[in-house]
């Protein structure tokens, strides 16, 4: 631990894996201080244990305790730009969003009630789930004075109107999140879009809306530069809220995950484009679907501890910016 940090952020150090072995210890993200809401801590590290909106393998409940124990592997110094998050930025595993297994609306309303409270306190929270119906009460809690724009990783459009006649679900967040007038449809970019669909227009309600649909045979067109391109200017200068539904990568890489597309990113393409985004207004994050239960190698949950780290590196360097700006 460098000796030269201040008091109030020494004691929100993780444990160093250099010192103490990664095996050892109650699992957190990334071996965080656990931490009550407190406007002490800058990031929160979220788990939102979720999946009563999937209409076909559930499973993502899972997630954040697998995310927890694999994230033991994350080291302390991000290895292309530097940035050190811990030393920085006050960073807390705030526990899971209390949910009720029995009650999916109750279970959104509890969600979103968490949220605010992290919101209230000035914490920008990474979350993981969970299925994708999280992003909407998260977005109920963060962008309610004002419309975000959302870097949207998925396989799927998640505008669908209803599923199976239910219009809160893992399908819906997208279009409900613009409905409520808590996503600026001009500033949406969706990429990795692929697979079978239920009807022709599945996801031609983001193109009506004006969203920026970069599908996956647009990505392989294009290449990741232009896309990267693409994506900073549809983004602009405003809010962003980035979310991950694991689907958009391939299974290849990470199999643990509820409707699983062949033909997706690699988690290398993932990397780079968060890494482009650094210097923007991240307001939340979340990494949606992962279901441990259907990977038994482990390599999914060690790669969303990954990308939760890039995400990390992001938000707290924007943080410590704009307090020393």
């Amino acid at each position: 631990m460098p000796d030269s940090l201040p008091a109030d952020r020494s004691r929100f150090q993780p444990v160093d894996p250099a010192v103490t072995p990664r095996f050892a210890g109650v699992a957190t993200f990334m071996r965080t201080v656990a931490h009550e809401i407190d406007p002490a801590v800058d990031v929160g590290l979220v788990g939102v244990p979720f999946d009563l909106g999937v209409n076909y393998r559930s499973g993502a409940r899972q997630g954040p305790a697998g995310v927890r124990e694999a994230s033991r592997l994350i080291r302390r110094v991000h290895p292309v730009s530097g940035i050190k998050p811990f030393e920085i930025c006050n960073v807390a595993d705030l526990g899971d969003a209390p949910i009720n297994p029995m009650n999916k609306e109750a279970s959104i309303e509890m969600i979103q009630g968490f949220f605010e409270r992290l919101h209230g306190a000035g914490i920008v929270p990474i979350a993981v789930g969970g299925d994708h119906t999280i992003p909407l009460p998260i977005l109920r809690a963060l962008a309610a004075e004002r419309k975000v724009g959302i870097l949207h990783f998925d396989a799927h459009a998640d505008t669908l109107d209803t599923l199976c006649e239910d219009k809160i679900n893992h399908a819906t967040f997208m279009r409900r999140g613009v409905e409520e007038g808590l996503i600026d449809a001009d500033r949406v970019v969706q990429l990795g879009l692929r697979g079978s669909r239920f009807s022709p227009d599945d996801i031609q309600y983001g193109y009506d809306a004006g969203f920026r649909i970069i599908t996956m045979d647009d990505y392989e067109a294009m290449g990741r530069a232009a896309a990267i391109e693409a994506i900073a200017e549809t983004l602009g200068d405003g809010p962003v809220y980035l979310s991950l539904d694991i689907d958009g990568l391939d299974p290849a890489f990470l199999p643990g995950t509820g409707v699983p597309e062949i033909g997706g990113l690699s988690p290398r393409d993932v990397q780079v484009i968060l890494r482009s985004l650094r210097g923007r207004e991240i307001v939340g994050c979340d990494i949606s679907e992962v279901a441990p239960c259907f990977d038994p190698t482990g390599i999914t949950c060690v790669t969303v501890a990954n990308l939760m780290f890039e995400m990390l590196c992001l938000v707290a360097d924007r943080v410590a910016a704009d307090r020393a700006g």
